[in-house]
């Protein structure tokens, strides 16, 4: 319960309250800037010091990427491995390939990645990225599995969906200049690409969705989609976020208890879809975040520039 420093709503989500960009154009669209750029796996996407975000390129990098992912989710988290990726030690599922990979490396830590191998940059963090031209080709998007998005997607069809996902850095590069250049790196790969819309699930550790009462309420009273970006959970899999009532969720503390990933995509402008997900493998609550790029936050976008030029290479 909210005691005596509870404090409204529009003050809290200030900051969060997703704004229309003055001036823009309509969202499909290429800078002139960026004009005969689109990344190349491997290509530099930005710098900060030693660190670079670029495209992986090839499979050994996936699998660098995929051990990276294991370690993260599997060994400092709470997923539950099968006895194949328990062996292979690689978080890995048929989507990879289909996939872009972001990768940010550290130019100051040189790894072998086999005995008596050339060093190369450590890998550090790494978001997985599905535009819809392939989901479409290859069964769908990941997320379809727990939201029923089909609905968006159909209601836009003349927009275009990009999916975020495997979102994870090695804890001692959990700094700003990291998430920085994994953000700088999807801007990029947003406008190239010509990205309406990023949907993906994003998670908060636990599968007791009591014990995330106050988080999943807050998200649902104060950042629910609007009806025209509405997706609900599949009904199978469906978890209710209304737990507890609007006048009565302690939002500063729903705040500081939310990930800070969860709350990044909240400062950017990100929409909550209707109802989680347990999701008993990774040991998380998934919620659906949706942002169109149109929504975006304007001093985000000013902040990584109209062209992504703040960290290019």
């Amino acid at each position: 319960m909210a005691g005596s420093g509870h404090i409204s709503p529009m003050k809290v989500l200030k900051k969060f309250t997703p704004s229309k960009l003055s001036g823009r154009p309509a969202p499909r669209w290429i800078p002139q800037a960026m004009l005969g750029k689109m990344p190349e796996a491997g290509q530099s996407l930005g710098k900060v010091g030693p660190l670079e975000v670029r495209l992986s390129n090839g499979a050994k990098e996936l699998k660098q990427s995929q051990r990276l992912r294991y370690e993260v989710f599997y060994e400092e988290m709470s997923a539950i491995a099968d006895a194949q990726t328990q062996l292979s030690r690689l978080d890995r599922d048929s989507y990879d390939e289909i996939c872009d990979h972001l990768l940010v490396v550290d130019h100051n830590s040189q790894v072998r990645n086999k005995p008596f191998s050339k060093l190369k940059p450590q890998i550090v963090g790494t978001y997985r990225l599905l535009r819809q031209e392939l989901a479409q080709l290859n069964g769908g998007f990941y997320t379809a599995g727990e939201f029923d998005i089909q609905g968006i997607l159909d209601r836009h069809s003349d927009l275009n969906f990009m999916e975020l996902g495997r979102s994870c850095v090695l804890k001692p590069y959990r700094t700003k200049k990291t998430v920085e250049l994994l953000w700088h790196g999807i801007w990029s790969y947003v406008l190239t690409h010509n990205v309406d819309v990023m949907i993906g699930c994003a998670s908060i550790e636990g599968t007791d969705p009591d014990l995330l009462a106050e988080q999943l309420s807050f998200l649902h009273h104060f950042a629910s989609a609007p009806e025209e970006w509405h997706v609900s959970a599949l009904p199978d899999q469906y978890v209710e976020m209304n737990r507890i009532a609007k006048d009565q969720v302690d939002q500063r503390a729903a705040l500081r208890s939310l990930p800070p990933l969860i709350k990044g995509y909240l400062r950017l402008g990100a929409y909550i879809g209707n109802g989680a997900v347990v999701d008993h493998q990774f040991g998380t609550t998934d919620v659906l975040i949706i942002m169109p790029v149109s929504k975006l936050n304007s001093r985000y976008v000013n902040y990584y520039g109209q062209d992504a030029s703040r960290y290019s290479s």
